[in-house]
């Protein structure tokens, strides 16, 4: 029977042609795209978002070092548990207990009292601030309570006694918040009350004999803080609606001017909760705010420009944000895995300047300075309490990087530097091996051509890939995931622990290479390591190999159910002198549209922890850059990164193709995948890298023994999969020689390779203890200058009382 259509057409075009299909015919099949394999469809990207560039991270933790114990363990009981600090003191409270721990003078705590010692009955703990003192000797000394039965208590930790209280100042009520402000005290419970404690003449502020004024704010905000004198407050319950979906509605209340109408404003994007907020002292017209969703919202509160509004929202995490502060220059942001992020907010996008695990894979709940270790021990302190349940005491100033910084510069005090060279080769050869290197002198000559495309190369790297058939799963995949036997690293054993698969292809290259190269500079082979179809091996020079140290492998497994490793990387550490260097041989997702899926893979690479072995010198790795002890991908001054990143070029097969005919290569560069990243997605991990210009025609995908791009039914279109970046942390010591294709085809790829000279140092330790106590003393004048401008910011802010 035909099929009957009704309706009228709004557009107005004709109606399609109908068919007629006869009871028990076969459908017809599905139209399938004009190339078939779904791997050459390229669906619609999802924007870029300018994550804030993290390519020059130090992951140092910016250890408080300035109390004889440094390291002592301060709990802090989880769920319940909340702490203060002033210097080297640090108050923690629960439920029914308040400890004390004096830093410069004990490990553990030495005070507990439990809330029937203080006379406080029964009473549960909920939060607490150091009171205002006029006198130098009383900051830091005098604690304010709050209960969860609405007490207010007034605690001196040097006698240990309850100076005064005010029981039921908030009736029943929760007390949740206490601020202090200049000489006053602001209490906050749960309903929405606020007390304002303000003391007349120059008293100081007490529990006893100071009436409150009573202020009024909705009840049960979530996030609340006081910021340049006024309260900002908001709740996820109180969200608004915005042309860019829910956001947050966020009320600014100016609580010392009796009756003031609160102001809401909203942002202007889809920000998510508010959970904290921060100024920066360097920029005090702006409030930065942070959100559950990653985002990070900017307001200018200058008083020229009326009500505070948003300037701009921006993402800079991929989780949510727990915690905010600012502290000189920089925002600190903690996140829900434990991490702690230092954002320099001057530049676009934003740059992570520092980035460390502060706390074991648990949320940052809180994050905040204490202004009061300005004057108790001339630095800017900064606390963060986790859901680990401890709390940790960070150099605001972050003076070890300074001082790294400052060291970097004057490398060549104590420095000597020399060059050295480095061949890099890589290549996807399907499953070859290496008796099919014949036919031809393009084959036969292939390996000897590419060592001698380079003179007297000191390290030689090989990277192959698929060096298994990937395609026979139970066979060849199988052999490759059988278990490696031990490793050895002494001369003529390097290799003993690899399946047949690698051993043929190592005895190859090392044929090779004692055939290519002079006889009066033999190679030795320092590592080889294979994963799957992943394969690497490593030569130098044997009289090179005495200034090698702390050599190391390591492995990422992606691909299948992201442990069989069969795309991955492999990576080979290793130090010349004091200098290191990584070399990542690489095997990314494939496809035409997996654009994101290759970037969480390098991603995936980057961010790993202890992905190395810890650097044998770990007290002071002078090889090693950014704080880091070696064991991530970028604690290395120099990076090779190279392999089959399977990035394409998102063009037609024939344009390419007729690109490609016509030598116009640079008509192709806008649309290659892997170069669009790099300059547009600024959170791309690869962004730091560095790569020759491309003017070799596209690697893949050959017919094999041909010089014909794919003529399969696939018909995949040409693409520069194969690529080799690198990464210096001083850029002018890494010089790229080559960069170029070679003709070997028994692959589906063509082989790449390019050669480098580098600039290795080797440090006189004696010269750079003289130069860093230089810097240090340099570092001190500096720290006094910046503690003397954080002093006036705090004292502006009501945090720090002198001007009051």
């Amino acid at each position: 029977m035909p099929v009957v259509q009704t309706g009228v057409r709004a557009s107005g075009l004709p109606r399609p042609p109908t068919r007629t299909i006869g009871l028990g015919e076969k459908l017809p099949p599905v139209r399938r795209p004009a190339h078939d394999s779904s791997d050459e469809e390229e669906p619609p990207q999802e924007p870029t978002e300018m994550l804030p560039d993290t390519s020059h991270t130090s992951r140092r933790p910016p250890t408080l070092r300035c109390f004889q114990y440094n390291d002592a363990y301060i709990p802090v009981p989880g769920g319940h548990g909340f702490a203060i600090a002033a210097g080297g003191t640090v108050v923690v409270a629960s439920h029914h207990h308040v400890s004390v721990f004096y830093l410069s003078t004990s490990r553990t705590a030495i005070s507990n009292w439990s809330t029937s010692q203080l006379h406080m009955k029964d009473a549960k703990l909920t939060c607490m601030e150091f009171r205002h003192a006029s006198t130098k000797d009383e900051r830091g000394t005098i604690v304010w309570i709050g209960t969860k039965e609405g007490h207010l208590f007034e605690l001196d930790l040097q006698k240990g006694e309850v100076i005064g209280s005010k029981r039921h100042a908030h009736g029943h009520n929760y007390v949740s918040h206490i601020f202090r402000y200049g000489r006053s005290m602001l209490t906050f419970d749960e309903s929405g009350k606020v007390l304002i404690f303000t003391p007349e003449g120059s008293r100081d502020v007490s529990l006893e004999g100071f009436p409150p004024r009573v202020f009024r704010i909705p009840e049960k905000q979530e996030f609340m803080k006081m910021i340049g004198g006024l309260l900002w407050t908001s709740t996820r319950a109180d969200m608004g609606r915005s042309s860019f979906g829910t956001t947050p509605i966020i009320r600014i209340h100016d609580v010392f001017a009796p009756g003031s109408v609160p102001c809401a404003v909203q942002p202007p994007d889809a920000a998510g909760a508010v959970t904290s907020g921060a100024i920066l002292p360097s920029s005090p017209h702006m409030v930065y705010l942070g959100h559950d969703n990653g985002y990070v919202s900017v307001w200018s509160i200058a008083e020229n420009e009326g009500l505070p509004h948003c300037i701009e929202v921006l993402k800079v995490s991929a989780t949510g944000i727990v915690s905010l502060e600012g502290v000189n220059d920089r925002i600190w942001a903690g996140g829900r895995m434990g991490a702690i992020t230092v954002y320099d907010v001057t530049s676009r996008p934003w740059t992570v300047t520092n980035c460390w695990a502060a706390h074991k894979q648990a949320p940052v709940q809180q994050l905040f300075v204490d202004p009061l270790s300005i004057e108790r021990i001339g630095r800017l302190s900064v606390v963060s309490i986790g859901k680990d349940q401890e709390v940790k005491l960070w150099d605001g100033l972050l003076s070890a990087d300074w001082i790294d910084m400052e060291l970097t510069k004057r490398e060549a005090q104590f420095s000597t530097f020399r060059p050295l060279k480095v061949l890099i080769v890589s290549w996807n050869i399907d499953a070859a091996l290496p008796e099919h290197l014949t036919g031809d002198p393009i084959n036969n000559q292939f390996l000897f051509d590419v060592l001698d495309s380079v003179h007297s190369p000191d390290i030689i790297s090989f990277g192959f890939q698929e060096t298994v058939d990937l395609e026979n799963h139970k066979g060849n995949l199988q052999k490759a995931l059988r278990g490696h036997r031990s490793r050895s690293y002494e001369d003529g054993r390097v290799g003993q622990h690899l399946n047949p698969e690698y051993k043929v292809w190592q005895q190859k290259l090392e044929s090779v290479v004692r055939q290519a190269m002079p006889q009066e500079t033999p190679y030795t082979v320092i590592e080889t390591e294979g994963l799957v179809g992943l394969y690497s091996c490593i030569l130098v020079k044997r009289t090179e190999k005495v200034n090698i140290d702390d050599v190391g492998m390591a492995i990422v497994k992606r691909g299948f159910a992201k442990k069989y490793g069969n795309k991955g990387a492999i990576f080979v550490r290793l130090t010349v002198d004091d200098t290191s260097i990584c070399i990542a041989n690489c095997h990314l997702a494939a496809g035409q549209g997996k654009v994101q899926a290759r970037n969480s893979d390098i991603q995936a690479m980057f961010e790993q922890e202890e992905l190395l072995p810890q650097a044998s010198t770990f007290e002071d790795p002078l090889a090693y850059v950014g704080g880091g002890d070696g064991t991530m991908l970028l604690d290395h001054e120099v990076v090779f990164f190279h392999g089959d990143m399977n990035y394409r070029i998102s063009k037609t097969r024939e344009s390419i193709i007729t690109a490609v005919e016509a030598q116009d290569l640079a008509s192709l560069l806008p649309y290659d995948q892997l170069s669009k990243e790099m300059k547009a997605n600024s959170g791309f991990r690869l962004r730091s890298f560095s790569e020759g210009p491309l003017t070799f025609a596209p690697t893949y995908k050959y017919d094999r023994k041909s010089s014909e791009y794919d003529t399969s039914a696939k018909n995949r279109p040409p693409a520069w999969c194969d690529r080799i970046l690198w990464r210096g942390q001083v850029p002018e010591r890494v010089q790229q020689l080559h960069y170029r294709r070679w003709e070997a085809d028994c692959s589906d790829h063509r082989p790449i390779s390019a050669a480098f000279t580098m600039t290795v140092k080797s440090v006189n330790q004696q010269m750079r203890l003289m130069v860093k106590a230089e810097v240090a003393t340099a570092w001190t004048l500096h720290q006094q200058l910046l503690v003397g401008d954080a002093e006036q910011f705090y004292e502006k802010q009501g945090l720090l009382c002198t001007i009051f």
